[in-house]
């Protein structure tokens, strides 16, 4: 069978570690990031994103050629083991060169400026420069990156004019690197520092060659000349690049004082200059400033110099963003109204500002989860928003504009778990730390906190459509059933059957059963009326996720033996396997309502779509960067979400084959009715029998007391004065309304039906609440 590709309909992802991860095309239709272990080039306007595939590990850092014909990326590897560079063709979006000569890690990425070399940093263990021709397609010279006698360099920098020329710079130390164009070897002259001591983390080069700026761990910037000619052939032996100044923001003026240096706290991470000269700078705090330089007109008052560095600059526009600032990047294009020049901002905790340098005002573009998303979870019958469980945080999404509506916030603690109740007013999670949150979904105000349910974290929650039951598994191997009140939450069992890691606890749809996964090969049915064990399913694999089909006569389990179960939840017997991966264990898998799909996602970063009776898989879907970790389906089946390991969510459309299907053939004209399934089939004609029970067995669902609002919808809602209980009542009063024209007295027909405790007169909220018959 021919399978087809999901199509997403939204990409929520951005890896915001990466130092100057965040690249802007010079085209400037597109900006091109680091998701995972792919390269993502979006296209501005309308969102359109497209993904460079190839890298085994994390991408470090990203670059883009002066004239956007090339991208080049690094990535991270294990201890021990060679990282590759790759080039790409951006318009095509294929790999056209790649090398693995640096070791565990490619720290930087630059491009000279016609072009025609790839220049890139290794990282601590490796600590060499490399040189690749991007026309010969091989790497042309290699040299240490620092001396001995220095720290690592983790920065580089390409001049503008002479193409043949870089700067790199790091822990004490700071270098100007000339390509030879016969040789293609690597001269290097060294910027002297002096007694200064600093730990350079960004460069940025003027575009006349004449001086560059290095922003440092301390909060300050060293300022130094390079004065190359532009000419690649001019000798540059007689040519020192110096020391200019060690500068620093002013503080506060004092009159008839030198002002006082501020430096930014946790260091400058990123620079940008600016056409006008003016320096934009982000730091470390999360402050983006733009600075200019003073004019100062005499000498500063004598006074003893202390500091190392001189104030220098002056703030013109200043901003603070919630987290470090980790790139830089200013849009000037056609596509923009106006004059307006936009400012895009990367932080460390992976999101995106777009920043108008008119106002300086940031509005917050792209967010997401800075690490992997452990759940999902969708409001019962409600498919406009779902909720994610991350690292630190809980997060709420809306699936229409793909924009995160809420974010609740547990500091330096994990959340594997994540539900919302079945009444919609709270979600409850859980965390590593062993305790369960309940917050509102609205303020994400915290409801109860139930401590120490398990000692070595809650790994998985669910809770019964009641509300009242919650059921959690432990890392230690233990499931809880807690009695979940307004007033107070109490621990009703504790059992102990699993000898690791639950991995997952569902409840089944009559709410009478639960079943929890564990990494110990056990799958265990638990009775939720006798708090006992009912049935339990070995196989030689480690759980992940388990799933009650709608009926609750089956159930699917996945684990690491890469395979779909089909399982019998009466007997415990295996029923079916299927083979869903062939390189990865089986992480999530989610059901539809109906019974009839279900979808998988694995370690290879791949999500599938089943079919429940064939077995077969009609759709797979492609993009995530990393190991998927859960899968959902929306409650009205239009949507799939998914999530993985690298933080990114993708929102997957509904094969319109199956929206198709699950429409009513009233709602189609002309729809030729499909022929019953077989499972249909055998449902009518056991629901036509006779019912025969055994004396001990239990009803499927426990008998639930009627509701005011079924009571009320239950009773005739004829409009008279007289709200009529029986035949009799109802044709007396008509025939006293036909010859009388009055209404009837109340009560004084006797009613030949027996009274069935059902308000006579009215149900309205007035006689509800009043104490006697009449109000």
């Amino acid at each position: 069978m021919d399978v087809k590709n999901l199509e997403p309909y939204a990409i929520i992802g951005f890896d915001g570690s990466a130092i100057k991860g965040l690249k802007i095309h010079p085209d400037g239709e597109y900006i091109v990031y680091p998701m995972g272990n792919k390269v993502c080039v979006q296209e501005w306007k309308t969102k359109k994103m497209f993904f460079l595939s190839g890298h085994t590990n994390s991408v470090s850092t990203v670059a883009v050629s002066p004239k956007g014909t090339f991208i080049g990326s690094g990535q991270i590897n294990h201890i021990g083991f060679k990282a590759s560079a790759k080039l790409w063709d951006f318009k095509k979006k294929i790999c056209i060169g790649s090398h693995e000569l640096h070791k565990v890690r490619v720290e930087a990425l630059a491009f000279s400026s016609d072009e025609r070399y790839m220049i890139s940093l290794g990282g601590r263990d490796d600590g060499c420069v490399v040189l690749w021709d991007c026309i010969a397609g091989s790497a042309t010279g290699t040299a240490a990156a620092a001396r001995q006698t220095t720290g690592d360099a983790v920065t580089l920098s390409p001049l503008s004019l002479r193409v043949n020329s870089f700067v790199t710079g790091g822990d004490s130390n700071l270098r100007v690197w000339n390509i030879r164009a016969e040789s293609k070897n690597l001269d290097v002259v060294d910027v002297s520092l002096g007694k200064l001591r600093r730990c350079v983390r960004c460069i940025a080069v003027s575009r006349d060659d004449l001086y560059g700026y290095a922003g440092t761990t301390s909060g300050d910037m060293i300022k130094f000349s390079i004065n190359y000619p532009a000419d690649p052939a001019a000798s540059v032996a007689d040519i020192k690049p110096a020391l200019l100044g060690c500068l620093a923001k002013c503080g506060p003026w004092k009159k008839g004082k030198r002002p006082d240096s501020v430096c930014y706290s946790q260091g400058v991470e990123s620079i940008l200059i600016m056409s006008d000269g003016c320096l934009i700078v982000g730091a470390g705090d999360g402050t983006v400033d733009i600075l200019d330089e003073i004019n100062w007109k005499g000498e500063f008052p004598k006074g003893k110099i202390l500091d190392p560095n001189r104030p220098h600059f002056r703030a013109l526009k200043s901003t603070k963003l919630m987290a470090c600032i980790t790139s830089l990047e200013l849009m000037e294009t056609a596509l923009l109204q106006g004059d307006k020049r936009i400012l895009l901002v990367g932080t460390r905790t992976s999101e995106i500002y777009a920043i108008n340098v008119a106002t300086f005002d940031p509005v917050l573009v792209v967010t997401c989860h800075r690490c992997a998303i452990n759940d999902i979870s969708f409001p019962r019958g409600m498919s406009g928003v779902f909720a994610t469980a991350g690292g630190g945080d809980v997060r709420v999404w809306c699936v229409e504009t793909a924009q995160e509506l809420l974010r609740i916030v547990v500091p330096n603690f994990s959340c594997s778990a994540v539900l919302f109740s079945a009444d919609g007013k709270s979600i409850v999670s859980g965390w590593n730390d062993g305790n369960i949150r309940a917050f509102t979904p609205l303020t994400g105000r915290l409801i109860y906190c139930i401590y120490n349910t398990h000692n070595k974290g809650t790994s998985a929650l669910d809770m019964t459509k009641d509300g009242r039951t919650l059921i959690s598994g432990g890392c230690e191997g233990q499931v809880r059933v807690w009695d979940i009140r307004p007033q107070c939450q109490s621990l009703k069992k504790v059992l102990k059957e699993h000898k690791s890691p639950v991995s997952a606890i569902q409840v089944s749809p009559n709410d009478t059963e639960a079943v929890s996964a564990g990494t110990d090969g056990s799958c265990i049915i638990w009775d939720l009326v006798s708090l006992s064990r009912r049935q339990v399913m070995y196989a030689n694999t480690l759980f992940m996720c388990v799933c009650f089909e709608p009926l609750g006569c089956q159930l699917l389990t996945g684990g690491t033996d890469r395979r779909v179960a089909y399982w019998e939840a009466g007997s415990g017997n295996l029923a079916r396997e299927l083979e869903a991966s062939k390189l990865g264990a089986i992480n999530g898998l989610h059901i539809t309502q109906d019974g009839q799909l279900f979808v998988t996602g694995a370690n290879d970063q791949v999500v599938k779509l089943w079919k429940y009776q064939e077995g077969i898989y009609t759709h797979m879907g492609l993009g995530h960067a990393g190991a998927v970790t859960c899968a959902r389906f929306s409650p009205d089946a239009r949507h799939i979400v998914s999530a993985c390991a690298a933080g990114s969510i993708i929102i997957w459309k509904m094969p319109e084959v199956y929206l198709q299907n699950s429409q009513p053939a009233s709602g189609r004209q002309g729809a030729v009715t499909s022929p019953k399934l077989l499972r249909d089939d055998l449902r009518l004609q056991l629901d036509d029998r006779p019912v025969r029970r055994a004396a001990g067995d239990r009803p499927n669902k426990l008998p639930a007391a009627p509701s005011k609002v079924e009571k009320i919808e239950a009773m005739d809602t004829t409009r008279s004065s007289v709200h009529s209980c029986c035949p009799c009542d109802t044709a007396k009063s008509k025939k006293s309304d036909s010859s009388n024209k009055t209404p009837p007295k109340a009560g004084g027909v006797k009613c030949c039906k027996p009274s069935d405790k059902l308000p006579t007169r009215t149900t309205s909220k007035d006689f509800i609440n009043s104490s006697g018959d009449k109000k």
